[in-house]
């Protein structure tokens, strides 16, 4: 028994004179990152295209140090670690969030165009609803014509074309769809709408401009004679408009 006790007191000076370093390591918690330390190490994890990680560091980053220099840059980090890992509905809700909070920064023509790519990327076919495409283009349209300047401007614009191409593709989906199932009045007016409204689309406009002419004759051939004479006075009239 002495010789356990003796045994115990040699320990016990043996851990004193080394310090606290042991109860440190075995009882005490380990010391926090900080908020730079949670930085880098996000940055290093977008680095090796370890995004699930990079997002795990930019989330505690903003929760522990929400007033950190390192967390403001953060924000945009994490929306675009969802955004590089393909999660864009992630990415658009971290993307707006850090413009409500942050309108004046000078990221901000970034963030607009990211959430307009963001909306771009969730396009799954002209046969499905377009909000994303409408949405996105909306965002576009804010970068082209509230910072024209800006290194993204140009990009904004390439985007506008290729969305409203996707628009109008859709809407001819539709009025073809309407076509082949002989329903000529509301394809006839699913194809006017593509004639007045994508002029910058010219292609798919004269498409469109030569189904509703045979889809007016058509139509007008299910009318009674009262209503297809009122029909026909507007369609001549937008028809000389076009031509």
């Amino acid at each position: 028994m002495r010789q356990f006790a003796a045994a115990i007191v040699l320990f016990l000076v043996v851990a004193g004179a080394s310090g606290c370093g042991f109860i440190d390591y075995y009882f005490l918690p380990p010391p926090e990152d900080t908020a730079q330390e949670l930085w880098e190490a996000g940055m290093d994890a977008m680095k090796d295209k370890d995004y699930l990680n990079a997002q795990d560091y930019f989330v505690k980053l903003k929760d522990k140090f929400p007033f950190s220099p390192y967390s403001l840059k953060g924000e945009i980090a994490l929306a675009d670690a969802y955004y590089l890992d393909k999660k864009y509905l992630e990415a658009l809700d971290a993307y707006k969030e850090f413009e409500a909070m942050h309108p004046s920064n000078e990221n901000i023509p970034y963030v607009l165009f990211q959430v307009g790519m963001s909306n771009f990327n969730m396009f799954k076919g002209i046969d499905r609803r377009q909000d994303n495409i409408k949405e996105g283009l909306e965002y576009f349209y804010r970068v082209e014509q509230s910072f024209p300047d800006s290194e993204y401007a140009a990009q904004a614009r390439d985007y506008i074309l290729k969305s409203r191409r996707i628009l109008a593709e859709h809407e001819l989906y539709v009025a073809d769809f309407y076509w082949r199932t002989d329903r000529y009045g509301p394809a006839w007016n699913r194809y006017k709408y593509v004639v007045e409204n994508f002029a910058d689309v010219p292609d798919l406009r004269d498409y469109a401009r030569r189904r509703a002419e045979y889809a007016y004759f058509e139509y007008q051939k299910t009318l009674a004679d009262e209503e297809r004479m009122r029909i026909q006075e507007s369609w001549l009239l937008w028809l000389k408009n076009w031509l």
